[in-house]
């Protein structure tokens, strides 16, 4: 097994990988649908529609952070998968019928959209969590980016597939046929060796609360540069619903077309996420750079004066998008305390999702007032200010000196491992009256320069 795919050779993530995949496939086909049903069925190509669709889509995750990451961290997340995977498949069910019937209105779709978000911020942290629940942690890196590779390469199969499906068959069908999909990722559940699993962490009574989670975070002032990071990408930089679709009606294209976007988009993001994979760990400033990076190309979109050209910035985009958050999500997993890694990583899906809400909407009226074009340059600005935050953390941390060779360079300490100690805080006897200790993951500063 190559460097690139070596947590492949694990039979429970081979199993997750593939059900993952099909799963996937399944959701792009739907998001592809639901977007383009809001803009041409349900209004007339009214782009603050979408924007309150994804807002209500998105924006439980934000609210219910704490509650959703306390469910990771204290229940099965396999059998909380089988709970929430099931559910999302019936919502698709009631939306395919709904709209084979014609039964469909927006209020309805953003009531049935906000029901999607509530299963989505239960699933969104144990599906982050249960990552680690199925490697090592040694392989924890390797398996998020493949992950985010199996994402993205449904991104790339799920939005050309719903396009021609929403000509071939209708909107109803596509919704139809997702929810068959998610019976891959129930399977593959079902199918997992549970004695092959790692062990979970027990969280003791320091480890118990909801807003231990918050008060890590805000110890950690890496993570919470990564956060506002994240935040300014998700709100802002992130609505490519809402830039295809767009950008595909003022090129004068119709529902394939806008398809075509999505595929262009996920052959960048499925680059950027294989890239990730080889890389040996997550690395701050590799997100610091993607981010910027990305800022300078949505602007450049914004300038394409046709649809080719278009097609083609995107895939620089899902380049930069998919290294950008493959980073972000591999350094706050392994480098979060593994008894509060359910309650972190749902702090940083509300915070990756659940800013959707803020900025789709701005995003979306923005896109009414001045046009697409204005609507790519504000998201490319969100970038670039996103990675000056980075930047400036980094100058600020005093991680950037003087070389012995003269100018400026960011000292790497490249050959430290991720340190694992254990801590004080008051441990919660396990149910068969051992006592499980706590560990808590030093984390992996990479930019931080090495003692004289």
């Amino acid at each position: 097994m190559t460097a690139m795919f070596r947590s492949l050779g694990v039979f429970n993530y081979r199993m997750w990988f593939a059900g993952a995949l099909v799963s996937n496939v399944g959701t792009w086909m739907q998001s592809t649908a639901q977007d383009w049903v809001v803009l041409t069925e349900l209004t007339d190509h009214d782009a603050t529609a979408v924007g309150f669709t994804m807002a209500c889509q998105f924006g439980p995750p934000l609210v219910l952070a704490g509650v959703s990451g306390w469910i990771a961290d204290h229940f099965d997340r396999q059998r909380l998968l089988l709970v929430t995977q099931s559910a999302l498949a019936a919502l698709s069910v009631l939306i395919g019928t709904l709209l084979l019937t014609g039964l469909m209105t927006l209020p309805i779709m953003l009531v049935i959209a906000l029901a999607v978000g509530v299963a989505n911020a239960i699933d969104s942290p144990a599906r982050q969590a249960i990552v680690t629940d199925i490697v090592s942690r040694e392989q924890a890196s390797n398996a998020v980016a493949l992950n985010s590779a199996s994402f993205n390469m449904a991104r790339l199969i799920g939005p050309a597939v719903g396009s021609v499906l929403l000509l071939a068959v209708g909107s109803g069908w596509v919704f139809i046929i997702n929810a068959a999909t998610f019976g891959a990722m129930i399977a593959a559940i079902l199918l997992m060796r549970r004695h092959e699993l790692q062990p979970r962490m027990k969280s003791g009574k320091g480890t118990g609360k909801l807003s231990d989670g918050v008060r890590y975070v805000r110890r950690r002032p890496d993570l919470i540069v990564t956060f506002v990071m994240a935040f300014l990408m998700g709100a802002f930089g992130m609505n490519f619903p809402i830039f295809a679709s767009t950008m595909a009606i003022e090129f004068g294209r119709d529902a394939d077309g806008y398809g075509l976007l999505s595929s262009t988009l996920a052959i960048g993001s499925l680059a950027g996420a294989l890239l990730a994979a080889r890389r040996a760990r997550a690395r701050l400033r590799v997100a610091i750079i993607a981010v910027a990076a990305f800022g300078v190309v949505q602007i450049v979109s914004a300038m394409t004066p046709v649809y080719l050209a278009y097609a083609a910035v995107c895939v620089l985009a899902g380049f930069c998008t998919v290294s950008f958050l493959t980073t972000a999500n591999g350094y706050v997993q392994t480098t979060t305390d593994p008894a509060l890694r359910g309650r972190v990583l749902a702090l940083y899906m509300a915070v990756i999702m659940g800013s959707t809400p803020i900025g789709a909407p701005i995003i979306g009226a923005v896109a009414d007032a001045w046009g697409p074009r204005s609507a790519l340059i504000v998201g490319g600005a969100a970038g670039i200010a996103a990675a000056l935050i980075g930047v400036g953390w980094l100058l600020g941390s005093g991680r950037l000196h003087r070389s012995d060779r003269g100018g400026m360079r960011l000292a790497l300490e490249e050959t430290r491992p991720i340190g694992i100690i254990t801590t004080a805080i008051p441990q919660r006897p396990s149910t068969d009256d051992t006592i499980v200790q706590s560990t808590t993951a030093q984390p992996d500063l990479e930019d931080r320069p090495e003692r004289q």
